[in-house]
């Protein structure tokens, strides 16, 4: 399989023939093709086939089709899917494909381009095509040439920029948008749903992700998304993400306008991408998963992580020396841990969140600030390595890239990370405090992390803190590793474990599970913020229980482990044992099920490997009830045997009904069980 382009030029134009320009991608039963007939641009593989009008490559969206039903979701737009201001025209368009072989970091696919030149600037839309997934993405760049004119977008671009346009083949479709939010130290409720029937009157709406559905449940739905960070923080925000009159639909707002611009560089902006379903709600999950899990390659020994982080106790870096990190790493072979992460105060330049009066950086770091502690690590980092290496542990550090003028010594940070990987081994880093106000600190910290991904082979993992600041969100930047999604402390009385799991549960319908890193604290700390009236406080919860409720996500150990009381290292047995069967978990298709957790619920998830097995993560909150029916994804009339790993269940044998609901049952208030199931019919 070769890279192949078919390009005619005249007179400073690029045409393309009428004969059958077709380019396929054929590995075993697989097969994605990107081609042009006449003036037809066809994008497919075997779940999913768009059509545009090529338009002298400003394209226009023809169809839709769900390959398993063969029914085509859209009628013929009349405007271009990428709106130009009116003011310029095509010069030059291009056409070519390219295979994009399976490497450490991403799966093998077909990427089409589209160039179009307008003279002083040019827009390229690369669709990427995966076989076996039911949705095609589309990323969109800008070149705008040097001494160009332009003192902004406006002066060339439709603003707001229209990313997508397309016309539902249904008249009124009933649309759901979903709005996210991170900066989780504000925001405990991270999941707005907003449910409306498209009329002939304009609506616009917010949010990363639109649900449009058929008046009919037996048809096929379509979704699209928008690659951008939380709506409330991206760039140049028009106020709304979907704009909908009667059927026809677009996605706006492509993070450029009127700031100063970027030259003599491709500069990526916001893009989106469109993808069927089979009519369901669980089929409208399951594909939007399928996309995101292929946007990264998993590697379950370099992605499957419990890992141990020191802050959660809010002793900032008072402690970390030789001899502590040391002492924690015993702690972690206690308890199963398998990464610990130093973080803040490690490093030569301590920041301004530092036990230590003296420290005082935040947003201007250079390159001595990320050697070592002399006092703290006089050794330097080689010792500790060596001994979390003896005891199967891998490292992992805080970093802070330097935000000072819109990250201009990205390349400097990213040698450092690189250098400390190559030096140590060290593969794991939290990426705190980043702020992207502009379109350079967004484009800059994208090199940041293309650079650090790329030269390291895939190896350095990134934990994107999404804890504070105007940061990337759940959808965007997210092929360079996992989600950091909140801080919550004791100390300030603001961690509830019914809380962390009500946010994954939530978050976990529309982004997998395992992309994010969940929390458990020490719950022997603190008691007194809480107060004794306190039911649903951590210290009135079991320990595992706590644990479990981070196992369908990337458990964090938020807490020093030399500061637990003896009898927490007695879930060390569970963790072990979890840990030989966290990446089956992970392995299947997550999904919430029963009541939202609101601490007296019964509640839990699903992971669907495949039609006859899975596992099943039930937890009993402050409940009175000892059973309840839950519904899951099991089909019904179907035997099935559900065996305990893990918690307090007994094991089930039960066909579920035609609800496909389950009867379960745990012994007490704050219990659990997780299942693994087999369908023996």
């Amino acid at each position: 399989m070769k890279m192949n382009s078919v390009l005619i030029k005249t007179a400073g134009r690029v045409f393309f023939t009428l004969a059958f320009v077709v380019v396929s991608i054929f590995w075993g039963n697989c097969q994605t093709k990107a081609f042009l007939k006449g003036d037809t641009l066809t994008l497919s593989n075997s779940m999913i086939e768009r059509q545009f009008l090529w338009n002298n490559g400003e394209l226009v969206s023809l169809s839709l089709t769900e390959l398993q039903s063969a029914k085509n979701l859209l009628q013929n737009s009349v405007q271009p899917a990428f709106l130009v201001s009116k003011k310029f025209s095509v010069q030059k368009s291009s056409f070519k494909t390219e295979q994009v072989a399976e490497d450490n970091i991403h799966y093998a696919c077909l990427k089409a381009e589209v160039l179009l030149d307008y003279g002083n600037f040019k827009l390229k839309r690369i669709f990427r095509i995966t076989e076996n997934i039911p949705a095609i993405a589309c990323e969109n760049y800008i070149w705008i040439e040097k001494n160009s004119g332009f003192e902004n977008a406006n002066d060339f671009l439709q603003i707001p920029v229209k990313l997508e346009e397309i016309n539902s083949g249904i008249k009124y479709p009933a649309l759901k948008a979903v709005e996210f939010f991170d900066r989780t130290d504000h925001n405990n409720n991270l999941v707005k749903k907003q449910e409306v029937l498209a009329f002939r009157n304009e609506l616009k709406l917010k949010g990363n992700l639109l649900q449009i559905s058929s008046d009919r449940p037996e048809e096929p739905g379509m979704f699209v998304l928008k690659v951008a960070p939380c709506s409330f923080v991206q760039l140049s925000y028009p106020g709304y993400d979907f704009k909908s009159v009667q059927n026809n639909i677009s996605v706006e707002g492509a993070g450029i306008s009127g700031e100063k611009l970027i030259e003599g560089e491709w500069v990526m902006l916001y893009g989106s991408l469109i993808g069927v379903y089979d009519g369901t709600d669980a089929g409208f999950t399951h594909a939007l998963h399928m996309y995101q899990n292929s946007v990264r390659k998993t590697i379950p020994e370099r992605d499957e992580m419990i890992m141990m982080n020191t802050w959660g106790d809010r002793n900032k870096d008072a402690s970390i020396s030789e001899p502590f990190l040391k002492a924690e790493l015993d702690a972690c072979q206690k308890l199963g841990v398998s990464h610990f992460q130093v973080d803040d105060g490690w490093q030569q330049g301590l920041s301004s969140n530092s036990a230590l009066s003296s420290g005082n950086k935040w947003d201007a770091w250079d390159k001595n600030d990320w050697k070592p502690h002399a006092e703290r690590l006089p050794n330097g980092f080689k010792p500790i390595v060596e001994y979390a290496r003896n005891k199967g542990i891998q490292l992992g550090l805080w970093f802070h890239p330097s935000n000072y003028n819109s990250y201009e010594s990205w390349k400097t940070d990213a040698d450092i990370i690189l250098d400390l990987y190559k030096n140590y081994d060290i593969r794991y880093f939290k990426i705190d405090g980043t702020q992207l106000p502009d379109k350079m600190s967004d484009h800059r910290l994208r090199l940041l992390f293309e650079k650090v991904s790329t030269e390291s082979g895939g190896n350095v993992v990134i934990n994107l803190d999404a804890t504070a600041g105007n940061r990337t969100g759940y959808h965007y930047m997210n092929s360079y590793g996992n989600i950091f999604l909140e801080n919550r402390y004791t100390d300030w009385g603001n961690y509830y474990p019914h809380w962390t799991l009500r946010n994954l549960w939530q978050l976990s319908a529309y982004v997998p599970a395992q992309n994010f890193q969940i929390e458990f604290l020490n719950k022997w700390r603190n008691k007194d913020v809480y107060g004794e009236e306190d039911i649903l406080a951590p210290y009135n919860i079991p320990f595992e229980y706590q644990f479990a409720i981070t196992m369908i996500a990337q458990p964090l150990a938020w807490f020093e482990g030399t500061g637990l009381p003896q009898e927490a290292m007695e879930i060390g047995s569970v963790i072990k044992k979890y840990r030989s069967i966290q990446a089956d978990i992970h392995s299947g298709d997550v999904y919430p099920i029963g009541e939202e957790p609101s601490g007296y619920s019964w509640t839990g998830f699903q992971s669907v490997k495949d039609e006859k097995s899975g596992y099943l993560l039930v937890f009993r909150e402050k409940n009175k009830e000892a059973s309840c029916l839950m519904e899951t994804h099991i089909p019904e009339g179907k035997n099935v045997v559900l065996t305990p790993v893990l918690g307090e269940g007994k094991k089930i044998v039960s066909t579920p009904n035609s609800r496909q609901e389950i009867r379960v049952e745990l012994p007490r208030e704050f219990s659990y069980c997780l299942y693994e199931y087999v369908v023996e019919n």
